[in-house]
């Protein structure tokens, strides 16, 4: 790989994801690539950028979806799915007493696994949930992620990644050398494509945001923004749940810690940083 093909690449993934590379990730580049190239019938790299200058947006596409990083599983890091079920989902039962309804976003919710843990979570408290409307709204930016979240079709290194057993024969049917998570658990999820970099206002607002592990890839001046729009998708006493490496800290004031919750943050209410007026809370149609 030349040069100028790393820098036109380096250029493109910013550009179509967000994706920010620094100067030394041609190994990354090539490990994921180099496969793409051979799958397409091309003799390399070269080959590749040479048909994307063309034109090719399919491949282009193809490309986008090989470097995002799709690493995933069943409760990962643990920590956040506590702070959901003994901090979050109390506060916003509360809250929501009497609307009855709660709202719920996984930006860049890959293949489903943490969806889908979120589900299996709601379910243990489905007592407290009695009369409850619950959305779960899982976005990605790769189709081809979201089908596989949408299938609910695992391996079984897949479930032996985070997901206690106990879980796995509640929640889950063997099909061959898989197994399926039940439908009662898929119909509580529904599947949007969508590009953090892109307007996500049509979502309309939530109590409950989880964008980990995806901001670390971005630049600092990207996370300000998408930082400043997660504030306007969300309500006023709302959460949101980051990765363990990620933070506000620093880079904006539109949220603020929550006490002893690493990774845990809420609207800062001395900001006047909250949703328009009227902005409309469209449940989000499944299957797109």
């Amino acid at each position: 790989m030349t040069p100028p093909d790393y820098e036109y690449l380096r250029k493109l993934l910013k550009d179509q994801s967000g994706l920010d590379l620094s100067a030394d990730k041609q190994y990354l580049i090539e490990s994921r690539l180099v496969p793409l190239s051979r799958k397409a019938g091309l003799a390399g790299i070269p080959e590749l950028v040479q048909k994307m200058k063309t034109g090719s947006p399919s491949l282009v596409a193809q490309v986008v979806e090989a470097m995002t990083t799709n690493e995933t599983f069943f409760f990962r890091d643990k920590m956040p799915f506590d702070h959901f079920r003994q901090s979050i989902m109390p506060e916003v039962l509360k809250a929501r007493a009497s609307r009855k309804s709660i709202r719920i976003w996984c930006a860049a919710g890959s293949t489903g696994q943490e969806p889908y843990s979120l589900a299996m979570c709601l379910k243990e408290m489905e007592p407290q949930l009695a009369g409850f409307k619950v959305d779960i709204i899982a976005t990605d930016l790769s189709q081809e992620v979201l089908e596989k979240s949408k299938a609910g079709l695992y391996s079984q290194f897949e479930v032996q990644r985070g997901l206690p057993i106990q879980m796995l024969v509640k929640y889950f049917k063997q099909n061959g050398e898989f197994w399926q998570i039940n439908p009662e658990l898929r119909a509580m999820v529904q599947h949007r494509k969508l590009n953090l970099l892109h307007d996500f206002s049509q979502l309309g607002t939530f109590d409950v945001i989880f964008c980990r592990n995806v901001l670390i890839y971005f630049d600092q001046d990207t996370k300000i923004n998408i930082f400043s729009r997660l504030r306007k998708a969300m309500e006023a006493d709302g959460f949101l749940v980051l990765g363990a490496a990620e933070t506000v800290v620093g880079l904006t004031d539109v949220f603020k810690p929550y006490p002893d919750k690493r990774g845990l943050y809420r609207p800062n209410d001395s900001r006047s940083a909250t949703a328009p007026s009227g902005m409309p809370r469209v449940a989000a149609a499944a299957g797109m």
